[in-house]
């Protein structure tokens, strides 16, 4: 069932963290939740081109801390941090202007082939652009491999080249250990808006194992005892 599971999901806590960060009562949930969705759509709006992979939001109390992660740092920066502080400023519209500090950190993506979300918004580009799918995904798979993975998987569902049956389509280059937790795999989704309809692209990749992370310990209640529960003998 690992083809099921969301990687990022199934490794929460071990190898992945949480992209949103906040404690607040449960009654306030929905609204930040709503937050988050706004605060994220305004960059897929807004710089779509700079290459965004992803974005992360940090609460604590009247502050809060976004991290943008780009393969293009120099668009979101602009001349003189011009286009951060623009940034800032839409920000605080669209939350009301309730944070006395928001802070606004561009991460710069070392390695952009190796991201898997940078994979999928490239090649549901190009399929906009009515390059074949299929060259596509293999230009992405080279990359990706060129720059180290270990394992490549990409799936296009859909209307492919205009068929008139949506079907779905996928390549795998290398290993893809979806069930291993140690497994470091990175995952990306991206959507294809055609004149045929809206075409998905899913992209894995296997960077290789993890072995230096801390294991989870147990919750607590379920400890597993290591003392004999058989008769002491005399």
């Amino acid at each position: 069932m690992g083809q099921k599971t969301h990687p990022f999901g199934f490794r929460l806590g071990i190898l992945k963290g949480w992209r949103s960060r906040w404690m607040v009562p449960h009654y306030k949930y929905p609204d930040l939740i709503e937050e988050d969705y706004k605060i994220r759509k305004f960059f897929k709006e807004n710089y779509d081109h700079a290459d965004i992979s992803g974005v992360e939001i940090e609460r604590v109390g009247n502050k809060m801390n976004i991290f943008v992660y780009t393969a293009f740092p120099g668009v979101l920066i602009g001349k003189k941090g011009s286009e951060v502080n623009k940034i800032r400023e839409g920000l605080q519209k669209l939350t009301g202007g309730k944070y006395k500090e928001l802070n606004v950190s561009i991460r710069e993506i070392k390695e952009p082939d190796l991201d898997a979300q940078l994979a999928a918004q490239r090649i549901a580009k190009q399929i906009e652009r009515r390059v074949s799918y299929k060259r596509a995904m293999k230009q992405a798979m080279y990359k990706a491999m060129r720059s180290g993975a270990k394992g490549v998987k990409v799936l296009v569902a859909g209307r492919l080249g205009g068929a008139e049956i949506a079907r779905d389509e996928w390549f795998l280059d290398g290993r893809m250990p979806l069930s291993t937790l140690r497994s470091d795999i990175d995952y990306g989704f991206a959507e294809a808006v055609t004149k045929y309809g809206v075409i998905g692209v899913h992209v894995w990749i296997y960077k290789g194992d993890v072995t230096d992370f801390k294991e989870l310990l147990p919750p607590r209640g379920m400890e597993i005892s290591s003392r004999r529960r058989g008769r002491r003998r005399g």
